[in-house]
């Protein structure tokens, strides 16, 4: 996986290796991001988690997966907290998914791309928005949003660092950092 170590990555995003699945595939390999803004001084506890996390995972069988379309499957997961606001708009799904075929350079409504340096097909997912309302001895705040993004697709070529970097991408907007490049006022 040392194709990994040449994407470039927002200095708010921290990504480190994780425990992959073992059934999955004969080989694989994840890695685990989490956003933390450069500007805010880390307020975080060792339980407590930053404004967006996620899951890159993936998996690799020579022989191809018929399923997969391939050789290599990539499986991304994304979750993040969200404004009430945004968490009620109906069109955050779609939103949210046009930042992932975006950042792959899959055009609406297609499963495949060969975007620039990221070659993907067979792209698939779900967005799930979600409301929760904690009671009793785990009372929190009155109500949390959530964002989760789960999609996988199939590489079709084996610059994974660009597949990494389009991964981070997502989450970045997930979190609400602006473009790079933009400062916020």
């Amino acid at each position: 996986m040392d194709a990994l170590g040449d994407a470039h990555i927002r200095p708010e995003i921290e990504v480190g290796p994780i425990r992959p699945p073992q059934r999955l595939a004969p080989f694989s390999h994840a890695l685990g991001a989490e956003v933390h803004p450069i500007d805010i001084p880390d307020q975080l506890g060792d339980d407590d988690q930053g404004s967006a996390f996620g899951r890159l995972i993936l998996l690799h069988d020579p022989a191809g997966h018929e399923a997969w379309n391939g050789t290599m499957r990539l499986v991304a997961y994304v979750q993040a907290e969200v404004e009430a606001a945004l968490a009620m708009d109906p069109l955050l799904p779609e939103v949210a998914w046009s930042w992932l075929a975006d950042a792959l350079g899959v055009a609406e409504g297609e499963t495949s791309s060969s975007f620039g340096p990221v070659r993907v097909t067979a792209l698939g997912g779900t967005v799930t928005s979600t409301t929760s309302v904690r009671y009793g001895d785990i009372a929190g705040q009155p109500r949390s949003h959530q964002l989760e993004l789960r999609a996988s697709w199939t590489a079709t070529d084996l610059v994974l660092d660009h597949h990494l970097e389009a991964f981070c991408e997502v989450l970045a907007a997930a979190a609400g950092l602006p473009p790079v490049g933009v400062t916020e006022l």
